[in-house]
């Protein structure tokens, strides 16, 4: 079996050969880089399954050089920061950021995020074959990891789409915030369930573009969303 492929990114070079060393140890395929133009190079090189990437590089922010990466591929991305500003993981998470660690963390940490995340990367290379859904004028298509709204292709990040297509495959259900962490970040979240209402608006961003107030992803009060069908 052709070992994942993972880019570690960080300016620190005992943090970066750390986490180098100890993925190389989990059997994955690693390379890694000092900052974004190294970085971006072994991108394009590596086409890797998983970018692990710090938020504060010499020449470029993390979250700018996480933008492009997903813009590209659409790669699985897992942050680092120093920062513990709840302002600062939400900026992550709004330009495509998968998952977020906080300096310091430990090697049992990053690891059990790593192989979460690495679990969705291979439901993404291997999908069921499900009929694609159709809601009005939006269709979610599961093989092709496509969404479109009125004709037109929606880019959603991979975390976007699993988040989407989990709440669409069964319209009605109301799903906690706990149950959505669990089912699409495939492991309880360490930290403020806010990280579901960031991406649930990202997401409506750009299916309800008009910011229509009859949203299909609607908001239970106090328990979580639910998605409901629209013919229209």
């Amino acid at each position: 079996m052709t070992p994942e492929k993972i880019l570690v990114v960080d300016d620190d070079p005992a943090i970066r050969n750390l986490i180098h060393r100890f993925l190389s140890q989990q059997g994955y395929q690693v390379e890694s880089g000092e900052d974004g133009q190294t970085g971006l190079e072994l991108f394009e090189q590596l086409n890797p399954d998983l970018v692990v990437l710090d938020v504060n590089l010499p020449d470029t922010t993390g979250y700018k050089l996480c933008k492009e990466m997903q813009s590209r591929t659409g790669v699985f991305v897992l942050m680092l920061t120093g920062r513990t500003d709840e302002a600062d993981k939400m900026k992550g998470f709004a330009e495509g950021a998968d998952d977020y660690i906080t300096k310091p963390f430990s090697l049992v940490e990053i690891g059990a995020r790593v192989a979460a995340i690495l679990r969705r990367v291979r439901q993404k290379k291997n999908p069921p074959e499900p009929q694609i859904r159709v809601f009005g004028q939006l269709a979610i298509d599961p093989v092709r990891r496509e969404v479109v709204l009125a004709g037109q292709m929606v880019a959603l990040t991979a975390l976007e789409f699993d988040l989407l297509y989990c709440l669409a495959s069964k319209p009605g259900r109301v799903w906690r915030r706990s149950e959505l962490l669990q089912k699409v970040w495939d492991y309880e979240y360490v930290g403020a369930d806010r990280v579901v209402d960031v991406h649930i608006g990202q997401i409506r961003r750009k299916i309800e573009p008009d910011g229509n107030q009859n949203s299909m992803i609607q908001t239970v009060r106090g328990v979580g969303y639910k998605f409901v069908e629209t013919t229209t």
